[in-house]
C-alpha cells in the first residue's frame, strides 16, 4: 500500500520588536522549495493551515505565522487601554513585514484570507518585489464582496452605542461555531477542532480587547480598497481564487470582482462556506500545488 508523503513540520517563535511570534514551517527536503506565506483570520490562527501543512509541507515550504493576539503569539498590551500596541491592521502589517524579514524571505506566493487579505495587501504595496502570486480565499477587496452583515458590522464606531456588545457577541462560541459551520453543505464534514480552539484563545486573559479594537479598524481597510485594486492591475500577479460562495461575510460577488483587474486569474468558487480549507481541501490542496510548479517553478530538479 502507498501512502502520501506527508510532510515534518516545525513549531517556532521569532521575536520581532519584542513580539514573540508563532508560526509553523514545513520542513522539505529541497532547500529550494517554492514559498508559501500562509496568513490566517478571524478568529483563527496559523492551526486552520495544518491539514494543508500536511498534505504540501513535503514539496513545498509553507509558513504560517499567528499574529500578535492570536493563537500562540504575544498579546502585547493594547494601546487603547495603556499599553505599546495598537491593535489595527496596519499594525499587525508591520509585525508581518518583520516576521518576514526576520525569516529572510525575499520572494514567495502570499495565501490571504480574511483577515490575512488586508494584511498581505498591506505587504504587498510595500514590497511589490517579495510577491511571486497570489492565492485568494475569501480575503476580500471590493465592495460588492461585502455581505449587508459586513457593512453593518463595519460601519460600527466605538461611540456607537451597543456597537462594543455587538462585537463581543461576535467573539461566543455560537459565533465562531458559524462561521466555520455556515454556509457548508455537510457540517458533518466540518471537525469541531478549528472552531474549539479558537475560542479556546478567545476566553484567554487579555484576549478580548485586542479583538474590539481589530472590529472596530476594520473600516480603514474598505477604505484602501482602490489602493489595492490599483495594485493587482499594476502588478497583475498571477493568481488563483478559491472561494466559498455561501460565506456570510464575503458572498461569491467578491471572488468574481477581481476579474476586473486580474483577467486571468484562475477562478474557482465552491459550494461551501467563509473557512472553505475544512471541507474544501481535497479540492484545494491540487490546485494549489499546480500553481505554486507554475509561478515558483524549481531552479533543479
Amino acid at each position: 500500500m502507498t501512502f502520501p508523503v506527508l510532510a515534518r513540520t516545525a513549531h517556532r517563535h521569532i521575536d520581532v520588536d519584542g513580539i514573540r511570534v508563532f508560526y509553523r514551517e514545513s520542513l522539505p527536503a529541497d532547500p529550494d522549495a517554492p514559498v508559501l506565506l500562509l496568513l490566517h483570520g478571524f478568529p483563527s490562527a496559523s492551526h486552520q493551515f495544518r491539514r494543508l501543512i500536511d498534505l504540501l509541507g513535503a514539496r513545498y515550504r509553507l509558513i504560517a505565522p499567528d499574529y500578535p493576539g492570536f493563537g500562540h503569539s504575544d498579546v502585547p498590551e493594547p494601546a487603547s487601554t495603556g499599553g505599546t500596541f495598537a491593535y489595527t491592521f496596519d499594525g499587525l502589517a508591520d509585525v508581518m513585514e518583520g516576521f518576514v524579514e526576520g525569516l529572510g524571505l525575499d520572494r514567495f506566493v502570499m495565501y490571504v484570507f480574511d483577515f490575512g487579505a488586508p494584511v498581505g495587501f498591506r505587504l504587498a504595496l510595500r514590497h511589490p518585489e517579495w510577491i511571486a502570486g497570489l492565492v485568494v480565499q475569501n480575503g476580500n477587496a471590493y465592495e460588492e464582496g461585502l455581505s449587508d452583515g459586513a457593512r453593518e458590522f463595519i460601519a460600527l464606531r466605538p461611540e456607537t452605542e451597543g456597537a462594543e456588545k455587538t462585537v463581543r457577541d461576535l467573539l461566543t462560541l455560537p459565533s465562531t461555531r458559524g462561521q466555520y459551520e455556515g454556509g457548508t453543505a455537510d457540517p458533518e464534514l466540518v471537525a469541531p477542532d478549528g472552531w474549539t480552539l479558537d475560542q479556546h484563545f478567545l476566553d484567554l486573559p487579555g484576549r478580548t480587547r485586542p479583538q474590539i479594537d481589530l472590529a472596530f479598524d476594520y473600516h480603514s481597510n474598505v477604505e484602501r480598497y482602490p489602493e489595492w485594486q490599483a495594485w493587482l492591475r499594476e502588478h497583475t500577479p498571477p493568481t488563483l481564487i478559491v472561494w466559498g460562495r455561501n460565506d456570510m461575510f464575503f458572498p461569491e460577488p467578491g471572488a468574481r470582482a477581481y476579474l476586473r483587474d486580474l483577467p486571468d486569474a484562475d477562478l474557482h468558487v465552491l459550494d461551501t462556506g467563509h473557512f472553505a480549507l475544512e471541507d474544501g481541501l481535497p479540492e484545494i490542496a491540487p490546485l494549489i500545488a499546480d500553481f505554486l510548479d507554475t509561478v515558483l517553478p524549481r531552479t533543479r530538479a
